[in-house]
């Protein structure tokens, strides 16, 4: 859609940073690598699967192809989930896979140098899974928690690869 689109130029025009699409998980605001992303849908409610753990909203037919749709906003223990019309499904592609993430909105498309980007802060609660957690950015007032969505998405708990 419009920011992948608006974007797909620049990929790989710099070479000392990295580019991340960033989107908005209730209060937070998140990056992953652009390169992951296939595209922008707008929401669309998926086909439920039986049995499918609740953050497995279920599947959508993306031109032929069955997509398995994925909300974070519940994976990642948002407080509240509400779908209004910023809501959108980013469509990835995880090891070989196609994947659709559903975000509160996406932001935008930003380079970030390797200086900018300091590591995440060690947890040592076996409550808090950061191991998807990459690094944290400043942008201006921001902070931007930047993710491997390939391993988030790879999780044997996620169920959408089998870990190959």
């Amino acid at each position: 859609m419009s920011a992948v689109a608006a974007a797909a130029p620049a990929v790989g025009a710099h070479a000392s940073g990295a580019e991340y699409l960033t989107f908005r998980l209730g209060a937070e605001e998140y990056g992953i690598d652009i390169l992951r992303v296939q595209e922008i849908r707008s929401y669309e409610p998926p086909t439920r699967i039986a049995n499918a753990p609740s953050h497995m909203l279920g599947v959508v037919n993306l031109r032929g192809v069955i997509v398995p749709v994925v909300d974070l906003r519940i994976k990642l223990g948002c407080a509240s989930v509400e779908y209004n019309g910023l809501t959108v499904v980013i469509v990835l592609n995880v090891k070989g896979r196609v994947v659709g993430v559903v975000v509160d909105s996406v932001s935008d498309v930003l380079e970030l140098p390797r200086e900018q980007i300091r590591p995440a802060p060690e947890m040592t609660s076996s409550t808090v899974d950061t191991a998807f957690i990459t690094g944290i950015a400043s942008v201006g007032e921001r902070m931007l928690i930047l993710m491997d969505i390939e391993a988030l998405m790879g999780s044997p708990d996620m169920g959408l690869t089998d870990g190959t």
